[in-house]
């Protein structure tokens, strides 16, 4: 069995981008391993969180209750803060993982890597699946880290932009009520589909995954666009995770539909 290694920027991300896959790697048997940048001290904050506590505390404790629904075997955490949004103020704080030295977050993680023997390695596309700075940093210290590690196997967890903008497009044709519907002619998800190599059929798990999402309540209420959907357009949006495979192939070429099948070339 391998060990496979989700590098994710803030607590929630693991829930929508990689909950399936992880969740179906551990029923085959493999450890799952998720790494956190930052605690999300930044997301947002909930009114019933006034009483008391810190958000950072909160986040941690959500993401901890997602993780053991998918049955991750370790839960880590990076020395960063949250950077914010685009163009946030607050992106080049010093303590910010946006601001961290490359080298030096690469090793934080690179250490990881080492300590867990990782064969698998996902962080995301060149544009952090959607613009956010921590997003795109985990993108560049999660390939430099496997370099250092001589991790070999290295996936972007993405988005199908066709599909997503499909989706998209066929919930507003249903007037589907959620306030948080994004713009698909404005939008930068994903990455175009000529760009997958990869994708994980994790149908069978979606009612983790959904479960999973929902531990992150102070990010995803019953209000968000995500568990508003019905099970059918539910399975349509999540039953896929897209990845992009360093050195993988290419379209026309048929897409892989396992993230552990390439090891075996590898170690030959």
């Amino acid at each position: 069995m391998a060990t496979l290694v989700c590098f994710h920027a803030h607590p929630d991300d693991e829930a929508i981008a990689t909950a399936g896959t992880l969740a179906k790697a551990k029923a085959a048997g493999h450890r799952t391993v998720v790494v956190f940048a930052t605690r999300g001290e930044l997301g947002q904050h909930p009114e019933w969180l006034n009483g008391g506590g810190s958000l950072s505390d909160l986040r941690i404790a959500e993401s901890n209750a997602s993780c053991a629904l998918l049955g991750v075997d370790r839960v880590a955490w990076l020395p960063y803060r949250d950077s914010g949004v685009e163009d946030d103020d607050r992106n080049h704080d010093p303590d910010t993982f946006h601001s961290a030295h490359l080298e030096q977050a690469a090793e934080d993680l690179a250490a990881i890597l080492r300590e867990e023997a990782a064969d698998v390695l996902t962080h995301y596309d060149e544009n952090g699946n959607y613009g956010h700075p921590d997003h795109i940093k985990v993108h560049h210290v999660g390939y430099r880290a496997a370099e250092l590690a001589g991790t070999s196997l290295v996936y972007e967890a993405t988005m199908d932009r066709d599909v997503v903008i499909r989706n998209i497009r066929s919930a507003m044709s249903e007037e589907v009520a959620v306030d948080d519907l994004p713009d698909p002619d404005t939008m930068k998800l994903g990455m175009p589909a000529s760009r997958i190599t990869t994708e994980i059929d994790v149908v069978e798990y979606l009612h983790i995954k959904r479960a999973a999402m929902a531990a992150h309540r102070s990010q995803i209420d019953e209000t968000s666009f995500f568990l508003k959907m019905d099970q059918n357009r539910f399975a349509n949006a999540f039953g896929t995770e897209w990845f992009i495979r360093r050195g993988g192939p290419l379209a026309p070429l048929p897409r892989e539909t396992d993230l552990f099948a390439a090891l075996e070339a590898l170690s030959s």
